[in-house]
């Protein structure tokens, strides 16, 4: 057995386990993460690219599937105040623990999956496992947030599954065995003979499909209301994971399209919606007054300035655009965390109820400071390194942009510092619920920072390395 079916397969018996021994449920939950992050490594140790039937591990792959562990492992821990402070019966709290682990072996099998139809399902799947988490409130807004979640990912899947259908015709006068058809690597060699009218037209279908769960303008709606209204560490998956999927699937197809000179150029799209997700999300933070729907507003800021960078492209662009699916998944399920127990702690999680944190709970509350500081991209934080790279790269390659770009990052920076000032440096608002933050939830969090600090100031050689050959992958 490879490491890549392994690292799927853990989490997938872990949800079997999960399920069957609620008693034990945060513990093995916790266990299960931690050996899917030590797989997730040895994966990265091991050399590249590996390939076994529909898996492929290759460098960018790779990249996001250590992220995965990460994230994973910390919103675990998370879990294991946070869900039992919820007040879930037993068998809600059954089905969170292994739909969360469920969730992760979907997420593994869509990062590593060579065939688009395979990882068209994962996503599917891993979909549906956090549309009914979202909905695990039972509340009117919990389930209307979990519908809006289902219809509006539901109809960009069916738009991105047809634009794997029409990659196909593409690929079939080329490669008569069918699941070649369908698997990125062959498309990709076989793109420059593909009629370049259905590439265009699969692209189209894919960047909106796809697009949709990036939580790219304009179907995002989703995003925000599936924040705000289920249990935090989904939030924190939902952000730090899902999105990142999507994307893949998005940067998948673009590689197969740009490897033919005479389709449209695949990056326009991207920077379009990229853009035009940047700015809408920078004027809306400002008029948020729920604290997790403002961190939904601002994933939607930051997977726009991904899309931004990997439409730039080239060898900057690229590793502007994983460096900030990196530190945006750290530094956003961090806060999260943040947000999540401060709203436990005093009651509610509209800003006017959590004020001073960093009074009245300093290290959870200058935890959250660092964090929504990285988020607005000031240094040392990995977002700082990372627009600051596409900055360079749009100076060089397509000058024009740089005023919406910088214009875009300002607005929202600065709701972030605003928001930032009012739910951790003024007066400090009463606590309802007793008890500081545990090391279940400031360990996460304080641990998320430090990778985002290292990731822009110290990066290691392996994991440069790393990035520089998921760039590469890209073209």
């Amino acid at each position: 057995m490879s490491l890549a079916t392994a690292l799927i397969l853990l989490p997938l018996l872990g949800a079997a386990l999960l399920a069957a021994l609620p008693r034990v449920a945060p513990l093995l939950n916790i266990a299960i993460s931690a050996g899917s992050l030590v797989l997730a490594l040895l994966l990265l140790a091991g050399p590249l690219p590996q390939g076994e039937g529909w898996l492929r591990a290759d460098a960018l792959s790779v990249s996001l599937v250590v992220l995965a562990g990460i994230v994973g492992l910390g919103t675990a821990v998370f879990s294991w105040q946070d869900i039992r402070d919820e007040g879930f019966d037993t068998a809600r709290t059954r089905f969170y623990h292994a739909a969360f682990q469920g969730f992760m072996a979907t997420h593994f099998l869509a990062l590593l999956s060579d065939n688009l139809g395979i990882m068209w399902v994962a996503i599917e799947a891993g979909t549906l496992a956090c549309v009914l988490m979202v909905g695990l409130h039972r509340t009117p807004a919990a389930i209307e947030a979990a519908w809006k979640f289902f219809i509006l990912c539901g109809f960009g899947i069916a738009l991105a599954l047809f634009g794997i259908i029409v990659l196909a015709l593409a690929a079939a006068p080329h490669l008569p065995h069918g699941d070649l058809r369908l698997s990125a690597t062959a498309l990709r060699e076989i793109a420059p003979l593909a009629e370049p009218g259905l590439l265009n037209l699969a692209f189209v279908f894919l960047l909106v499909g796809f697009g949709t769960k990036a939580g790219l303008v304009p179907l995002h709606s989703w995003l925000p209301d599936a924040h705000a209204e289920g249990p935090t560490p989904i939030a924190a998956v939902l952000s730090g994971l899902l999105l990142n999927s999507a994307m893949l699937g998005i940067l998948r197809g673009e590689a197969i399209v740009a490897a033919h000179p005479g389709s449209w150029a695949p990056g326009g799209f991207l920077i379009g919606m990229g853009l035009a997700s940047l700015l809408l999300a920078g004027v809306t933070l400002w008029r948020r007054r729920d604290a997790k729907r403002l961190f939904g507003w601002s994933s939607i800021e930051h997977m726009g300035i991904a899309a931004i960078a990997f439409g730039v492209g080239g060898p900057a662009g690229n590793m502007a655009g994983i460096l900030h699916l990196w530190g945006h998944s750290l530094l956003k399920s961090a806060a999260f965390f943040a947000i999540g127990r401060a709203a436990r702690l005093k009651g509610g999680q509209r800003m006017d109820q959590i004020g001073g944190l960093a009074r009245s709970h300093p290290a959870l509350g200058w935890g959250l400071v660092l964090v929504m500081a990285g988020l607005a991209g000031l240094p040392p934080a990995s977002l700082f390194a990372s627009e600051w790279m596409l900055a360079a790269a749009l100076g060089r390659e397509a000058p024009w942009l740089l005023l919406p770009y910088v214009a875009g990052l300002l607005v929202a920076a600065l709701a972030l510092l605003h928001a930032m000032q009012r739910l951790c440096l003024g007066p400090a608002t009463p606590d309802v619920a007793p008890g500081p933050a545990g090391w279940a939830t400031l360990g996460p969090i304080w641990c998320n920072l430090v990778l985002a600090v290292i990731l822009a100031i110290a990066l290691p050689a392996p994991l440069r390395a790393l990035l520089r050959d998921a760039a590469q992958v890209l073209g």
